[in-house]
């Protein structure tokens, strides 16, 4: 049934386009595909989807770059210097063309997808020539279309940045491949906060939110190859606003019930979010929907007031601390993760203690912390008021001080607690099992490889500073 359905996904495509497509709609031979993925989570069921999109063409995911015939580099621009690593590693791969051609006789294609793609495909494009194709992250779904354009003799480069009229996700055929106990479920894409220090409005756009009977659909067949727990992902997920079939929109905390209601489907999670978008219903979710675990993700990136204007936040401190609250007395056991900038361009001493203070005073369970960087063509890069590398480093370290202290606080205030957790993997040793608690801690236990999948009830018998040691108890569900 697979290769018959990869034999009219072959002919869609060819329909749609008017090329031939190699040998691979004659035999569909395997070709190797090694994707390198920078990033986010998104950046991840990205990889997946560009995989399963070339799956038809005959490309079998390989996790060795030596001997693919096909390399794709999907990059993250968030950081500073994300375009030099890029470029590093493209500067190793054109010695593995290179030498792949003059050894074998055959040559590797080379892509680069993704936001730095997206924000830098002509430079790419001239400081790297060997790179066949450049394909943002907004229109992979037209891989097959470019690999078809490539022709080695006369070096001609393809670059692909559009933000298309057609919807990616409509373009997408079926997962080629199961993705295991937990998956990523990609339901917005884009953002219109426009934050001062973010370039994610520029290189994925504007929000744009999935049908809600397109993410259903997407579920259940995740769900039918294995998946128990789906993290739902977007640039700013709880923003979601996706059309319910009816003439209606559903919210992200709609959208959780309905998913809620897969037979199946144990566990639920979604990041990121913002703030200003999590609404009464979102929150209520949090008390009544049993498979939406306790545990989020909610950026503030300060603590203080002045800075959270000068980042075009649009919210407060007070605002952000009402929100917990509210989550808090609906969830008592909320497990809250955060993001935060420190050395913002105009950060003083006494941002930075306003917040040390808004840290202490929520008690993260885990978080993100990162030296201001500026981005090319965000407001903040302009701005003159630039914190000494030096300054932002003390920082830095005295946060990350107090947030790993918070996060073995809270690994430690879970000994001795019963909680299940979904088996993932095996883990680094012999006998070792690895899964997640709901409050997202990695858990290691002995266990078996067919527990893989289950949910087992295990107790918390010791807290590292980024795991819990654990003891099975008995078996939750099998499968």
């Amino acid at each position: 049934m697979r290769l018959f359905l990869d034999h009219l996904y072959v002919k869609a495509v060819k329909e749609r386009h008017g090329f031939a497509l190699l040998e691979c709609d004659k035999a569909l031979l395997t070709k190797k595909l090694y994707i390198k993925t920078y990033g986010c989570q998104m950046n991840v069921y990205d990889s997946d989807r560009m995989a399963d999109v070339l799956a038809p063409l005959g490309y079998a995911p390989t996790d060795m770059v030596d001997g693919a015939d096909m390399v794709i580099l999907n990059t993250c621009h968030i950081r500073e210097k994300a375009s030099e690593k890029v470029f590093s590693e493209l500067g190793r791969l054109r010695q593995l063309k290179e030498r792949v051609a003059d050894q074998q006789g055959r040559c590797m294609t080379i892509a680069v997808a993704g936001c730095v793609a997206q924000a830098e495909g002509e430079e790419i494009t001239r400081r790297a020539p060997w790179v066949d194709i450049v394909v943002g992250p907004q229109t992979y779904h037209r891989l097959p279309e470019l690999v078809s354009q490539i022709d080695p003799s006369s070096r001609n480069r393809i670059i692909d940045t559009d933000f298309p009229e057609e919807v990616k996700f409509d373009c997408l055929p079926g997962e080629h491949a199961p993705r295991g106990p937990a998956a990523f479920l990609s339901v917005q894409e884009g953002c219109d906060k426009f934050c001062a220090f973010c370039v994610v409005p520029y290189t994925r756009g504007s929000e744009f939110s999935r049908p809600a009977k397109k993410v259903l659909d997407e579920a259940r067949r995740l769900v039918a190859s294995g998946t128990r727990e789906l993290t739902l992902l977007g640039q700013n997920v709880n923003a979601y606003h996706g059309d319910n079939g009816s003439g209606g929109v559903w919210s992200l905390g709609r959208l959780i019930r309905a998913l809620a209601d897969i037979d199946g489907l144990e566990r639920i999670r979604y990041t990121t979010s913002h703030p200003l978008d999590m609404d009464d219903e979102l929150i209520a979710a949090h008390g009544n929907v049993p498979q939406l675990m306790p545990y989020l993700h909610l950026p503030i990136q300060s603590g203080s007031n002045h800075i959270l204007q000068e980042m075009n936040r649009r919210h407060t401190r007070d605002i952000y601390m009402a929100v917990i609250d509210k989550l808090r007395t609906v969830r008592p056991d909320i497990a809250m993760s955060g993001d935060f900038i420190v050395g913002f361009p105009g950060e003083s001493d006494q941002d930075f203690a306003d917040t040390l203070a808004l840290v202490s005073k929520v008690g993260y369970a885990s978080a993100y912390s990162f030296k201001y960087s500026p981005r090319p063509g965000t407001p903040a890069a302009n701005v003159e008021k630039q914190v000494p590398e030096s300054v932002k480093s003390e920082r830095l370290e005295s946060l990350q001080q107090l947030l790993n202290a918070q996060q073995f606080a809270f690994n430690k205030n879970t000994e001795g607690k019963l909680v299940d957790v979904l088996v993932e993997r095996a883990g680094g040793r012999v006998g070792q099992m690895a899964g997640r608690s709901p409050y997202m801690q990695a858990v290691n236990f002995i266990g078996e490889a067919d527990q893989i999948g289950q949910i087992v009830s295990c107790r918390l018998s010791a807290a590292r500073q980024n795991s819990m040691k654990g003891e099975i108890i008995n078996m939750k569900v099998a499968v």
